[in-house]
């Protein structure tokens, strides 16, 4: 079963990146100042006042673009941290404004799949994978050039 994992965490990560993007990041993203403003005042339960447009705008980014980066596995691991503080702040809010744990699970449980995706990372079948499988061959083989995507040498 070890050869199915990539094809696992792949199905994972497109299914919730594409998800978050629908279900939370692109309204929040399209609300617009006003709504990133709201959003950004539940810092506020970590003690931070200063310009909540800022964090709201950065809740709707990392929904929306950290989820398709998510998706598709690029910047993966940065991805999923800036998703798990998300949803830890938003675990904080839902219980200081006494929404009670029903409420709260939901982030709750997305902040653990998060923060275990950073250490268990995208898998084969990611943009980081493959960009990273370019790098090796090319770093390996500097001075040869590189014809459809392998290291040739020329005799």
């Amino acid at each position: 079963m070890k050869q199915y994992r990539s094809i696992g965490l792949l199905i994972i990560r497109v299914g919730i990146g594409i998800s978050y993007i629908v279900l939370h990041g692109w309204s929040k993203l399209t609300g617009g100042p006003e709504y990133w403003e709201a959003i950004g005042r539940n810092m506020s339960h970590l003690g931070i006042t200063f310009v909540p447009g800022f964090w709201g705008f950065m809740c709707a980014f990392s929904e929306t673009f950290g989820a398709l980066l998510l998706a598709l596995g690029l910047f993966f691991r940065p991805a999923a941290t800036l998703l798990a503080i998300t949803m830890c702040v938003a675990v904080v809010s839902h219980l200081a404004n006494d929404e009670g744990w029903q409420v709260a699970a939901h982030a709750l449980h997305m902040a653990m799949v998060f923060c275990g995706f950073i250490f268990t990372g995208p898998g084969r079948f990611s943009l980081d994978a493959y960009l990273n499988r370019r790098k090796s061959v090319t770093t390996a083989y500097p001075l040869m050039p590189l014809k459809r995507g392998l290291a040739t040498t020329r005799r």
